[in-house]
């Protein structure tokens, strides 16, 4: 513990503060825990994490985006082999791409430290599904950090490198949306340069065969015990004394609720959810009347206790899904009869939120393409991206959309159940493509099923907010590299039938798919339009509509673009529309699909 201490506490002048988004403060723990490599796939909430470490100069670490997370990881973990601290981060569902090298690197163990940040989504605010990392961790026997807020965050992520490299374990340091992305003060020191260790030649720790594999579980079971010691000790489990009728085992952001809403109560604040020291737990819990637990997402620490014995409250009073709050952790204690309800407002206002459902951004390539394919009444087996918009209102041209690279393979099922009425489709973004949809799109040409797969290639990965990838030609720091071609590609594993087309060409994109989805086979179209607002916003004349000409059909309206509105002008009966100067790009999708000619460029700007 000393050791870990000295190690963390290592500063050449005195520090500063700086008021940090947690995400920052991640990168700068690992920048200045002296992180030679650090690897990454964007993805909300943890992208800003390798933005923010790219920052740092390149003589001092290497940093990456890499194709999907267990290419991350695996190119952190070459690191460790090679001696030298690595570091790599993810949100919760990445950790699903990376597990399958996490489940066999824990039995390895590190040479140079090895960290790995996962950002978990409580309330889904952009994520397929409500994921809690902490499960995880215990299946992989891998020590979770969870700090409270950015100071922690940073501090912890320095402490993690000196835990993986004295207990020999990769470290998860686990944060949320919250965490992630709320700013505040930050002290903060100045890098500690780490001698990198020679590489460790002993196959059986590095190389995972049966044989050695049995011995280090054993291992394993060694290192959860020695772990289990560390984290009964400070600053792991803190006990803040308060009132003895009222325990509460807190960790993570819920931590500052429960101070707030509950400051008189005698709170153990932990800051590692695995392992748990049980017999800390058990401390604490006999020194209080009524123990509870606040946790966000699954009931980890209290089920902990529960198996130990412990009478415990926890998710009877708090729920098990979406993000707490100092609201729901109050009307839980409220509930619980430890807190008087509050005084009812004297006036409550009657205040209808106004309802803004998510659009694509105004002359977004996909919308074309999405109109298109509804028009041809195909089944759509749609993937993780912006364009995952087009399955609501008023596009409505996705029927399913599962996870990372699965629109392919599901595609693939849908032809091997023999479904025949209507055309199947897969469409998938660059970036998606490149993350996990060439594997399914091999297997689609080795099986022969006849499905066509649309490449949205808008030459971004634009949903997290415009990061290069492999097809861009560029890397993190603005480097030029090599750029993916698609079509070579596709062509590559045996795709006879593949055309590029511009999603901005109406009756090209028509011809194009229409001709795929009669191909017998494999087919593959790929749309090829930059996105709209990366790297910076494109802009052409803006389009605007001839009030006396338009005859209200609506059928402009189809695309969902946010510039076309309703006018004030009627024609039988119907509302007119109009096109906003200030969102409009000028792509003149709208005017293509326009039966009377009304949208033409403004004269304005032409």
């Amino acid at each position: 513990m000393d050791s870990l201490k000295t190690n963390a506490g290592a500063q050449k002048t005195e520090p500063a503060i700086r008021p940090l988004m947690g995400n920052e403060a991640i990168a700068r723990g690992a920048w200045e825990a002296g992180v030679k490599v650090a690897s990454a796939y964007p993805g909300t909430p943890s992208t800003e994490i390798l933005e923010n470490l790219a920052r740092y100069p390149a003589e001092d670490i290497s940093v990456e985006w890499a194709v999907n997370e267990k290419v991350a990881l695996d190119i952190a973990i070459g690191a460790s082999f090679a001696g030298v601290r690595a570091f790599c981060s993810m949100k919760h569902v990445g950790l699903n791409v990376a597990a399958d090298a996490l489940m066999s690197q824990t039995y390895i163990g590190v040479n140079g430290g090895l960290v790995i940040t996962v950002c978990d989504d409580p309330g889904i605010h952009s994520s397929q599904n409500e994921q809690d990392t902490r499960i995880y961790a215990r299946l992989a026997m891998v020590p979770c950090l969870e700090p409270a807020d950015a100071q922690e965050a940073y501090e912890l992520v320095k402490t993690a490198f000196d835990i993986s490299e004295e207990y020999d374990t990769p470290v998860i340091v686990r944060s949320t949306t919250r965490l992630s992305h709320t700013r505040s003060p930050v002290r903060i020191g100045e890098r500690e340069e780490v001698p990198r260790k020679p590489f460790e030649e002993n196959p059986a720790k590095n190389v995972m065969i049966p044989a050695h594999a049995r011995q280090r579980h054993a291992r394993l079971l060694e290192r959860e015990q020695r772990l289990k010691e560390l984290f009964a000790q400070e600053p792991f489990s803190r006990i803040e004394w308060g009132r003895k009728d009222i325990g509460v085992i807190t960790l993570g952001v819920p931590y500052s609720y429960v101070k707030e809403v509950l400051p008189e109560a005698s709170v153990l604040k932990l800051s590692a959810s695995w392992p748990l020291p049980e017999d800390r737990l058990r401390e604490f819990a006999e020194s209080v009347e009524r123990l509870f637990v606040v946790e966000e997402l699954e009931p980890i620490v209290e089920d902990e206790l529960r198996r130990l014995g412990i009478a415990v409250e926890g998710k009877v009073w708090f729920p098990r899904t979406g993000e707490l709050s100092p609201e729901i952790v109050r009307d839980g204690f409220v509930a619980a009869g430890v807190l008087e309800p509050p005084p009812a407002a004297e006036e409550e206002l009657d205040i209808e939120p106004l309802v803004r459902p998510p659009v694509l951004c105004a002359g977004c390539p996909h919308m074309s393409t999405y109109n298109v394919l509804r028009t041809m009444n195909a089944r759509v087996a749609g993937d993780i991206g912006c364009y995952t918009l087009a399955a609501i209102e008023p596009l409505k041209a996705i029927d399913t959309c599962v996870s990372m690279g699965s629109s392919i393979a599901n595609a693939i099922g849908m032809a091997r159940a023999g479904y025949n009425e209507r055309p199947i489709v897969a469409t998938i973004g660059d970036s998606t493509f490149l993350h996990a949809g060439i594997p399914p799109l091999i297997d689609a040409v080795y099986n022969n099923v006849n499905i066509t797969v649309v490449i949205l290639d808008n030459s971004i990965t634009a949903m997290t907010g415009g990061q290069h990838h492999p097809g861009t030609g560029y890397g993190i720091r603005g480097n030029k590299t090599h750029k993916v071609d698609y079509e070579e590609i596709c062509r590559a594993v045996g795709v006879k039938w593949v055309r590029t087309v511009d999603p901005y060409d109406l009756s090209a994109l028509f011809k194009a798919l229409r001709e795929a989805v009669e191909y017998k086979g494999v087919s593959v179209v790929i749309a090829d339009r930059p996105c709209v607002i990366d790297p910076v916003r494109i802009t052409g004349p803006a389009m605007v509509v001839d009030q006396k000409t338009c005859i209200a059909c609506q059928a402009c309206m189809n695309l969902g673009c946010p510039a076309l509105t309703w006018s004030d002008e009627w024609y039988e009966g119907h509302h007119k529309v109009k096109i906003d100067p200030g969102l409009c790009i000028g792509c003149a999708v709208c005017a293509q699909i326009c039966p009377t000619t009304s949208i033409q460029p403004s004269q304005a700007d032409t």
